[in-house]
């Protein structure tokens, strides 16, 4: 996809520049962090390729909020309702009428305000790296001291006015990106605001808290954020997921903070791993002719269920499987179809799934949510379905019951993480 025209739309006297791009069945807003360029945008090898994944599943209509990037630039200190007002007007100069709402990072707190101000323009809500509230209070300890905050709004101006301060910056939130992409982010930020704005838009987040509208909002809701992001504590994700009805809070693999997607695309997969228990001595006490056929019956029963639960066959690797489902409960609830359909053939089975960020090429998925699969696998039980914490607050709603596993080490993977078993579907 190339990049698509630049247009303008009108909110109240303030033009504001946005890009359309895809014609999927639905619509969904992209509402940008603190700074933006839609058309340096295509620049950034991670960002451009988020911009088409999305596009390749739906119309994506996303923008420069006012004063920054090809937006109107002398506005003043815009009010939060200003900005949220200018998602308005750019969804009625596309023609949109209700969109799934992103809200990234510092664009969060305007999309809430939307959300819950226009809740018939709204079908669903991702909220990404953001929060409800910047400052410290006695009822929200997790935010940041005035004293600290003030101190990092003269940091900001700094990253602008001394020579490669900006690509410093960019690196402090993505760790793992390459030095082109950290250059071309450094040049999105110097392009899309100045040393000026960025302190004003600074002074003005310092005031916000949206805590207050977090209950009125009725979109279907979704948390995320990368589990090591370096700017937002994970308590802000716990919280807006906390104070908006049914939301679920999902922490993905990662330690960024900006979104992107690799250019092999990144993907969002359930992935499944099955083993047979207690294989070596079965193959003993059968001989070789007679496993080989149960092991064919194995692999014929599996592959009915994963075709009929819509998942994937990736490898087989003698008595286990690799797959992966585009959602989470169908791979819950073929693991458990293909527990059940083994047992008829006397075989025990230990299934485990994880659902995260994957690079998908060639009809492949690598990334570390692979190696969590494999190894939340090799922790469950003779017939237990086990799967990661993600998984399980993907699924609430559905009517998938859990037993708590506890919290676990996973080998080869840093830090702990709480597993459960499948009770019932």
């Amino acid at each position: 996809m190339e990049m698509p025209e630049t247009r303008y739309a009108r909110s109240g006297d303030v033009a504001i520049a946005y890009q359309v791009l895809g014609e999927g069945p639905f619509d969904v807003v992209l509402t940008p962090g603190t700074v933006s360029h839609v058309e340096l945008y295509w620049d950034v090898a991670g960002m451009a390729a988020l911009l088409r994944g999305i596009a390749e599943h739906a119309r994506l209509i996303f923008f420069d909020k006012r004063g920054t990037g090809l937006s109107d630039r002398d506005v003043g200190v815009p009010t939060l309702e200003e900005r949220s007002d200018d998602i308005r007007a750019v969804m009625d100069a596309a023609g949109s009428q209700r969109a799934a709402l992103v809200g990234l990072s510092e664009g969060v707190p305007m999309s809430v305000v939307f959300a819950a101000s226009h809740p018939a323009r709204v079908s669903a809500l991702v909220l990404y790296g953001g929060m409800a509230r910047v400052l410290w209070a006695p009822d929200y300890q997790f935010g940041m001291p005035e004293r600290t905050y003030r101190r990092e709004v003269e940091e900001d101006a700094d990253w602008f006015m001394t020579p490669g301060e900006l690509e410093a910056f960019a690196r402090t939130a993505l760790p793992s990106a390459d030095e082109d992409e950290v250059r071309a982010w450094a040049r999105v930020f110097r392009y899309g605001a100045s040393p000026a704005a960025m302190a004003a838009l600074d002074r003005m987040n310092m005031s916000i808290d949206v805590r207050a509208v977090l209950p009125i909002i009725s979109a279907p809701t979704l948390v995320l954020r990368q589990r090591g992001d370096p700017w937002v504590r994970a308590e802000h994700g716990r919280y807006l997921a906390g104070h908006i009805p049914g939301a679920v809070f999902v922490e993905l693999d990662g330690d960024e903070h900006i979104p992107r997607a690799a250019a092999a695309r990144q993907v969002l997969a359930t992935i499944l791993f099955s083993d047979i228990v207690g294989s070596t001595a079965r193959a003993a006490e059968l001989g070789d002719a007679r496993w080989r056929q149960l092991l064919a019956e194995h692999h014929a029963r599996v592959r009915r269920q994963l075709a009929r639960f819509r998942g994937v066959e990736l490898d087989t690797a003698g008595d286990g499987f690799f797959a992966r489902f585009d959602g989470p409960a169908r791979g819950i609830r073929c693991a458990v179809a293909i527990r059940e359909t083994l047992r008829d053939l006397g075989l025990e089975v230990r299934l485990g799934l994880h659902t995260g960020e994957c690079e998908a090429l060639d009809g492949k998925v690598a990334g570390i949510a692979v190696s969590i699969g494999a190894r939340v696998s090799a922790l469950a039980a003779a017939g237990e379905v086990l799967v990661s914490q993600t998984v399980k607050d993907l699924v609430a709603g559905s009517g998938i019951t859990f037993d708590d596993r506890g919290v676990q080490q996973l080998k080869g993977v840093p830090g702990e993480w709480r597993l459960y078993s499948v009770a019932a579907t």
